[in-house]
């Protein structure tokens, strides 16, 4: 017991919380990257190929999502408490793109007539939940949470601006790379090509977005900077940055190649080196500027609870998607050839 006493649950409940949404964000960032690319595929049969890969997967992707939101309600209620009012509007927004998208995954299934609507339903559900994740990624970031007397003082739009702008479509590019590098991996023939072409133009997007915020997120706060500026903390994040650039040459070198799997691999992690680099940025702060893990922290008794329930969940639900995987590795079988629609 006196061990548990000593224990910093903070710190491990700061590292769960990281694992866990970055677990879901490289997870359900190819199957929603899918969806933003849905309305460019050329013909029906690569968007019925293109959800044919997501079928079983894309709900439990989402598990990271809830279990993240978990983690940080139980272990750092008085900043959930101050940042879930803060972006209301983005998280309303995402949960409704989240489910509209869900609707029409299993809508479309069904053909008829409103087939398109399903569709183009399926791609701007994609969309907007993307983007309300980045948004609030830079609000988080980038902008002064205003709080006064412990609750959250400011207005229902302060986190719209356009640093949170720039990562919210900063995201979506990143996303897309994913939904690329995604089908390369999982499809073949015309659809896989499609994928392959699209990787170009996403990586280039995504890397402009990227290099766009490494260079503003540090002139958005002067305490950013001198976290990545000032030694010897520079020899140790420098990395990152350096990891993130070759990751994005491998991938413009390897998107033709015939080692399917290298530029999903590699697109992965630049994901995880620019999440990483964010959350180093911020480090170890649960509110930047107002207050730091520690001060967010619960109670030692919710702490534990807590922790005992991570330490049980967490390896279920990874067998459980690892299984997953396992099942329905290599390719996506062929979806048969439909009159044009």
């Amino acid at each position: 017991m006196s061990m548990l006493a000593n224990f910093d649950f903070a710190s491990f409940f700061a590292v769960a919380a990281a694992i866990v949404i970055g677990l879901y964000v490289v997870l359900d960032g190819f199957d929603l990257g899918v969806g933003i690319l849905f309305p460019l595929a050329p013909r029906a049969s690569d968007r019925d190929a293109m959800m044919a890969t997501l079928e079983p997967f894309w709900d439990g992707n989402e598990t990271w999502l809830v279990l993240g939101g978990m983690v940080l309600l139980g272990a750092f209620p008085l900043a959930f408490a101050i940042l879930l009012p803060a972006f209301y509007v983005p998280l309303c927004l995402m949960l409704f793109g989240l489910v509209i998208r869900g609707v029409a995954f299993e809508f479309r299934s069904q053909g008829g007539r409103f087939q398109i609507v399903w569709s183009a339903t399926f791609a701007a559900g994609s969309f907007i939940a993307a983007f309300c994740q980045g948004a609030v990624l830079g609000a988080f970031v980038g902008r002064n949470i205003t709080v006064s007397d412990g609750a959250f003082a400011g207005g229902p739009f302060d986190w719209l601006g356009l640093f949170s702008l720039a990562t919210g479509l900063g995201v979506v590019a990143a996303y897309g790379l994913l939904g690329a590098c995604w089908l390369v991996w999982k499809t073949s023939g015309s659809t896989q090509n499609f994928g392959r072409e699209l990787m170009l133009p996403t990586l280039l997007c995504a890397g402009a977005a990227i290099l766009l915020i490494s260079v503003w997120t540090p002139f958005a706060k002067p305490q950013i900077a001198e976290r990545w500026f000032a030694w010897p903390d520079f020899l140790w994040l420098t990395p990152l940055p350096i990891i993130a650039f070759l990751a994005g040459i491998g991938i413009l070198l390897t998107r033709w190649s015939e080692r399917e799997w290298v530029p999903l691999a590699l697109s992965l992690l630049l994901f995880v080196t620019s999440l990483a680099g964010l959350g180093a940025s911020v480090w170890p702060e649960a509110i930047p500027g107002v207050m730091t893990i520690w001060q967010a922290s619960s109670m030692h008794r919710t702490q534990v609870i807590v922790a005992g329930a991570v330490v049980i969940i967490v390896p279920i639900i990874l067998a459980y998607i690892g299984y997953g995987y396992w099942l329905f590795r290599g390719k996506t079988k062929p979806v048969p050839e439909f009159p044009p629609r």
